[in-house]
């Protein structure tokens, strides 16, 4: 054996589906060999948890704005008349949802450039 730079091999057992998938993304790559691509993988790919509480919030409050707009519409088909204390609810919830979706946004990773 000639004197390599990376000495210590791993080996790992996939599922014919992750072997097929591996080899798709080998492919669209263009490396040379599956080694480099691997350990670029390694070195430069991300792994993401996701933490869904934020997005049930930001659902919630969706809804919320639904329901809110449908009470108003109702109201107005009834009366012929919108009340600016409907649109100032409406408008408060829609800062909420603003303030909620940044935040969020502003959590996501970067990635290098």
């Amino acid at each position: 054996m000639y004197d390599r730079t990376r000495k210590n091999p791993i080996q790992i057992y996939l599922s014919d589906e992750e072997l097929d998938i591996l080899n798709k993304k080998f492919e669209l790559s263009r490396k040379t060999n599956r080694s480099a691509f691997i350990r670029q993988l390694i070195l430069e790919g991300f792994v993401y948890d996701i933490d869904f509480s934020e997005i049930s919030r930001y659902n919630f409050l969706l809804s919320n704005i639904a329901n809110n707009i449908n009470q108003v519409a109702h109201r107005c088909n009834e009366t012929r008349s919108v009340f600016r204390s409907d649109i100032d609810t409406l408008r408060k919830e829609m800062d909420k949802l603003w303030q909620l979706q940044r935040s969020m946004l502003s959590n996501l990773p970067c990635e290098k450039q």
